[in-house]
């Protein structure tokens, strides 16, 4: 019996290049990338596993409705993690790209295994779609608020993938992973952004009072996740939505301290800005569900990640002073 052939999108981006990674270390599957190569997708992110004898990358975008059909029809299982994932820039420039990435191209993907079935379709949705905590741990079934033009075409492609296994039968699965951080992730993002102008001798920049708080899973931990629900019973995880988290939550404040504390730098190097608007203040995710249907917990303590982050990125620094990666000043959560 030839492995399972599993697509993911935006294959070359942060979570989705690690996962390819992942896929190649710990299973036979044979792993299609599909990337439209933007800003936050990157060749470099494969450059340890290109050539690889399982490994096809294909350069396409998500909303290609021709370019979609031909990649399908010869695919087991999709993992959707193509995104527009920029809060920032969904806040300054409004959220087209964002509706139309996010949301149609993920009708474009749930239209084509219409017309190829697939075993099974992963979604990556995204916590941000819950808002802020109304109750804490945030499980699968509290309210979908969102608080920015981002999490809100995320919200729209969570509950658009959930309507066509209502509607159609698909065999849809929802994951909704809280703040994942790690190698390869954008410095345009809260951790590597703090640990690289660490690095630098430059301000790490705080919005507010930084009191916001976050569950943060290592990236690593997510690719365990989704390796489970792509090999999970159909009759348990098909139309569900399943958060990936840890169960506890850091402060972006707290980060920035122990970001300096590690690397021996300055309280002084942290400088604090005024309020993002929409600001999401607390998350904390349960993790029963993924633990009942998947049997997964996050192995990875936040201390013990952001320790191998911080080495990742003083190791490789030629990855993240690329000026395509160094032309962000703020943070984004």
């Amino acid at each position: 019996m030839s492995p399972k052939r599993v697509l993911v999108t935006g294959g070359a981006g942060f979570i989705s290049s690690n996962l390819v990674r992942h896929l190649l270390t710990t299973t036979p599957y044979e792993v299609v990338s599909l990337d439209a190569l933007t800003y936050a997708g990157n060749m470099d992110n494969l450059a340890d596993v290109i050539g690889h004898e399982r490994l096809s990358f294909v350069h396409g975008d998500i909303r290609d409705t021709d370019l979609v059909a031909e990649v399908v029809s010869d695919i087991d299982v999709i993992v959707n993690a193509a995104a527009e994932s920029h809060v920032e820039k969904s806040i300054e420039e409004g959220g087209s790209e964002f509706v139309t990435t996010n949301v149609e191209g993920t009708q474009v993907l749930l239209d084509a295994i219409r017309r190829s079935p697939v075993e099974r379709f992963i979604l990556f949705s995204s916590s941000e779609a819950y808002g802020t905590a109304l109750s804490i741990p945030m499980d699968e079934e509290h309210p979908l608020n969102p608080r920015s033009p981002y999490a809100a075409t995320k919200a729209g492609a969570d509950r658009l993938a959930y309507s066509y296994w209502t509607t159609y039968g698909l065999p849809i699965v929802i994951m909704r992973p809280f703040n994942n951080y790690g190698p390869y992730q954008h410095p345009e993002k809260v951790i590597p952004r703090f640990i690289t102008h660490a690095l630098h001798d430059e301000p790490l920049t705080v919005h507010g009072d930084g009191h916001a708080s976050r569950d943060w899973v290592f990236v690593d931990d997510v690719a365990e996740a989704i390796e489970a629900a792509i090999s999970a019973d159909g009759s348990k995880v098909h139309g569900e939505v399943i958060n990936l988290a840890t169960g506890r939550d850091l402060s972006i404040e707290a980060i920035a301290d122990l970001v300096l504390e590690r690397l021996g730098k300055p309280q002084s190097l942290k400088v604090h800005t005024p309020e993002r608007p929409g600001q999401v203040d607390r998350h904390i995710g349960s993790t029963d569900r993924a633990e009942r249907l998947l049997g997964w917990r996050a192995r990875t303590t936040f201390e013990d990640g952001l320790d191998r982050t911080i080495g990742w990125y003083d190791d490789n620094r030629a990855w993240w002073e690329s000026p395509l990666r160094t032309e962000s000043s703020v943070y984004s959560s």
